[in-house]
């Protein structure tokens, strides 16, 4: 069985949506980070670097949402979660999310959490101002260079689309106007209306 930690409006409703497509077997635990929970012994011991999401499984503890939605992919292969029989389809998928992961989540991140970075609240204040700048430009490039249609790999549906989904999520709240990219906005609504991503929303704001 496996368990996914997760709290509700972070990526790691990526991870759930995926374990949804999969069919798995699973169960979940909230994390509420608005009581710090994640900063808590008990968490801290399940994932030290106390954030979310965290996935138990029976050879071990995964972490980090690129990680957890490849290992979501080839334990399941009949769901057709990513190109396993093709590396450098694979490759592409990774990139793509590594690149959600490493720089538009970082750039969101400014928004709410430049204590990570730097204790000046003038330095804090400048980060969060530039948000809908940063984001803005991870989203061009990826509404005219990385996205397919009408998934973010073409015609199969991947890993990598609940992963977009869940951080397109935050568009507006990052400052940057939707209209800017239509593609992106019309990935977000196709996503929206699967079944498996209502039932893992539903389940997180319950």
């Amino acid at each position: 069985m496996l368990t996914l930690f997760y709290a509700p409006h972070t990526c790691s409703l990526a991870s759930h949506i995926a374990l949804e497509d999969a069919a798995a077997e699973y169960s979940t635990v909230r994390i509420d980070f608005t009581a710090e929970e994640q900063r808590k012994p008990e968490y801290l011991a399940i994932n030290p670097k106390g954030r979310a999401p965290a996935l138990v499984t029976d050879r071990g503890i995964l972490t980090e949402t690129p990680a957890i939605l490849a290992f979501i992919a080839q334990s399941f292969p009949a769901a057709r979660l990513a190109p396993l029989e093709d590396p450098f389809l694979l490759a592409q998928v990774q990139a793509f999310n590594c690149y959600l992961c490493s720089t538009l989540h970082v750039a969101h991140a400014h928004r709410m959490r430049g204590h990570r970075w730097a204790d000046d609240p003038s330095a804090i204040e400048a980060m969060q101002r530039k948000v809908p700048e940063s984001v803005g430009s991870c989203y061009q490039l990826i509404e005219e260079k990385l996205l397919g249609a009408p998934w973010v790999m073409g015609e199969t549906y991947t890993i990598c689309d609940p992963y977009l989904f869940t951080l397109a999520q935050w568009l507006e709240q990052d400052g940057v106007n939707p209209s800017r990219f239509p593609k992106v906005i019309e990935h977000r609504r196709r996503v929206s209306e699967r079944p498996e991503v209502k039932r893992a929303i539903a389940e997180e704001l319950a």
